[in-house]
């Protein structure tokens, strides 16, 4: 892929984000599934940061897996919706300014000294921006199911939305 190709698709995906996330409801913020899981606040913020912070990520050598990953939760929906916005921001900004042969240029992942795998920088933004961000945004959908909130078409038709009709 090249630097327009993620570009495009960062663009293509933000809207369809941006329509989940503003049916999150704010009075379940603090709601979760399971004891185990995250809060919908905490992940409806993860799924609005992730696109600037692995746009960032991705300009590092390098991540230790022994890094915490934050958690922060919202306090209200207007909170994730200007998350995503200044996230996505900053990605098309970073992305943007990436030179096209930094793409093959090796990212990796370490435990200490362990390095645990290696990939192109061009990797970890498809896989880990763009495939990881698909995954939260499709979790994301569950928990607004269990909640009994109408789910926006993404893709295509949602059991509570015909787009093209």
């Amino acid at each position: 892929m090249t630097i327009t190709d993620f570009l495009n698709e960062l663009r293509q995906e933000t809207q369809p984000t941006r329509n989940l996330l503003a049916r999150v409801p704010q009075p379940k913020l603090d709601w979760r599934p399971h004891e185990k899981s995250m809060t919908l606040g905490q992940l409806a913020m993860h799924v609005a940061s992730l696109p600037g912070a692995i746009a960032n990520l991705s300009l590092q050598p390098s991540l230790d897996v022994n890094w915490e990953i934050p958690r922060p939760s919202a306090s209200s929906v207007e909170e994730i919706l200007s998350k995503l916005d200044e996230s996505v921001s900053s990605a098309a900004t970073l992305i943007e300014n990436m030179e096209e042969d930094s793409l093959t240029l090796p990212w990796r992942m370490m435990d200490g000294e362990r390095e645990i795998f290696a990939i192109p920088r061009g990797a970890l933004l498809r896989s880990i921006l763009f495939n990881h961000w698909y995954h939260h945004r499709g979790q994301l959908t569950v928990y607004l199911r269990l909640l009994d909130v109408p789910l926006p078409s993404i893709y295509g038709a949602t059991a509570d939305e015909i787009p093209f009709l």
